[in-house]
């Protein structure tokens, strides 16, 4: 065993004077008890980022990690800014749900008692709860700011906290940065508990909020139409008993769950990663569609907030993709569902440009924002004159309706279902719906991959292989020449190709990835050159995804 350098040994012995938890605790004594110098460095080397996406990390003890003292840290620096910035906070309060990974119910609960010594009224969710739930009762309930403590998707050993203001929305800059600089000040002067505050309630989120969640979702989407059977997993997470919940109110009568995964399962124990997007993810659903003869699967990932869509297909079940999915409801939202001339739909820069065009044909507006919800919600907020109809991203993430601000895979399931019913009282399914939109908008194949790195500095070396790139772009991918370069953000590069081939590559604001996104379009003559067309796009696409595995592979 070796002596910790000086400076690591006081920080190391400054956070265990502090830290709550005895079993994070117990962990960084045994590291520093070993001398594992290198480990502790990397606990210790900064704190877990609080930005727009809030925290999300590895569960684990030290200030780089998401743990008790962070969650306490961050929620008492949100509560300074709540108290400072925002009018009739300590009134209105705060509403606190989380899922059911391992440690969320401690956290919330340590998140609640710290911001109610602040004195501010908190409304906290015992069981556990999807994210949206928690996002629509923050306007439901008039509150200044809701928290959500999950990780989405992400592997079994990360946990997260997620902030929204009273407007429903995910935070943007500023108030990131704002937040992120009380959570230092709390750091620095150890105030966790105020003194001399009167302390609040925390009283627990009334029942009726969930049925309400449910009337409003399911008046937002139109009934079936004809008979359809509907298998469904909630991947191990919290959209289960609500996902079946939704469906049956809804008057869908034949929802199959996969038994194996439709309850709360901490360790995800049949699946690699929890993400329906991840290869593998959805056999078993697949395979529960099979036995039911299922016209449709749907697959939510664990806090519910996103949803991918399966479907019946020649040799078996089939994914769509979530701009197919997006392209799909945009279609039959603006021509079936809605009508009149100020509606709006929006798609991120990383989604397909299709919706744009969907849109276009059926005189609606469209707005392309940068990646997340906390973008995508800010649309419909500028222009109160139009109401939003569908906001997407690729990764499976879709708002339907002018009410939502942030991502919904129960409505997005609800209304997937629903475009099924609606197809199949004509006979027809989703193929032939996407076979209608391209024949009409020419094919637009989309295809992302993602280099992933979680060693220690793989953050930052992402971010400056974005930078690097953005500086220098390359002249040519795969032979073919990149026509215009732009940098969308910091650390969003987008290029343009000949032949109507697009690539974005950005780091991800939630996972240890480096992520790629690619769009080609190919323009169709007849119905008869749709699969041909298909197979032109995807031959373009597969020799740029090619060369740009092997570019990224450099950032990695």
């Amino acid at each position: 065993m070796s002596a910790l350098p000086a400076d690591l040994a006081a920080r190391v012995e400054a956070w265990l004077a502090i830290d709550p938890d005895p079993e994070t605790r117990a962990e960084i004594e045994a590291l520093r008890d070993a001398g594992d110098a290198d480990t502790l460095a990397d606990r210790f080397s900064g704190r877990l980022e609080f930005g727009t996406a809030g925290l999300r990390g590895r569960m684990e003890g030290g200030p780089t990690r998401m743990n008790r003292l962070v969650v306490r840290q961050a929620a008492a620096g949100i509560a300074r800014y709540l108290a400072a910035s925002v009018d009739g906070a300590r009134e209105a309060g705060v509403v606190i749900v989380h899922d059911a990974r391992h440690r969320s119910d401690v956290f919330a609960q340590d998140a609640a008692e710290v911001i109610a010594a602040h004195g501010i009224r908190v409304i906290l969710s015992h069981p556990p709860l999807p994210t949206p739930v928690g996002v629509f009762a923050i306007r439901h309930l008039g509150c200044a700011a809701g928290i959500v403590v999950t990780a989405s998707h992400n592997p079994g050993a990360d946990n997260g906290m997620k902030l929204f203001m009273g407007d429903g929305a995910q935070i943007t800059s500023p108030t990131d940065a704002e937040v992120a600089a009380q959570i230092d000040a709390v750091v620095a002067d150890g105030r966790i508990v105020p003194v001399g505050i009167g302390g609040a309630s925390v009283d627990p989120l009334p029942a009726a909020v969930i049925s309400d969640y449910l009337s409003v979702t399911r008046h937002r989407i139109p009934p079936p139409v004809a008979p359809i059977r509907v298998a469904l997993t909630a991947m191990h997470g919290v959209g289960g008993e609500l996902g079946m919940r939704l469906l049956r109110e809804a008057r869908f009568d034949d929802v199959f769950p996969v038994h194996e995964q439709i309850d709360p399962d901490p360790d995800f124990r049949t699946v690699e990663f929890p993400n329906p997007e991840e290869a593998g993810a959805t056999d078993m659903l697949m395979r529960r569609m099979e036995a039911e003869r299922a016209h449709v699967g749907l697959a939510l990932d664990p806090d519910a907030d996103r949803v991918a869509v399966v479907a019946p297909h020649d040799g078996g079940p089939r994914q769509l993709t979530g701009d197919e999915v997006g392209a799909l409801l945009g279609e039959w939202l603006l021509a079936d569902v809605t009508s009149g001339p100020d509606r709006l739909t929006v798609t991120s820069v990383v989604s397909s440009s299709l919706l744009g065009h969907i849109a276009a044909h059926h005189g609606a507006h469209h707005e392309e924002t940068l990646t997340g919800f906390k973008w995508l919600s800010r649309p419909a907020q500028r222009h109160p004159e139009w109401t939003q109809v569908l906001a997407y991203e690729e990764s499976i993430g879709y708002a339907i309706g002018p009410t939502v601000r942030d991502k919904d895979g129960l409505s997005g399931a609800l209304a997937a279902a629903s475009l099924v019913s609606a197809l199949r009282a004509q006979g027809r399914t989703l193929w032939d719906l996407l076979d209608d939109i391209h024949e009409r908008h020419g094919v637009f194949r989309t295809e992302n991959f993602s280099v992933r790195d979680d060693s220690p500095g793989a953050a930052q070396r992402r971010k400056e292989f974005v930078a690097t790139m953005a500086a220098d772009p390359p002249t040519q991918i795969a032979g073919i020449p990149v026509c215009a370069a732009e940098a969308l953000a910091p650390d969003v590069l987008r290029m343009e190709l000949e032949g109507d081939l697009r690539v974005i590559i950005r780091p991800s604001g939630t996972e240890p990835k480096l992520k790629c996104y690619c769009q080609v379009q190919e323009p169709v003559a007849g119905r008869a050159d749709l699969a041909a067309a298909r197979e032109r796009a995807d031959a373009r696409l597969a020799s740029v995804n090619e060369a740009l595995t092997a570019m990224l592979s450099g950032a990695a």
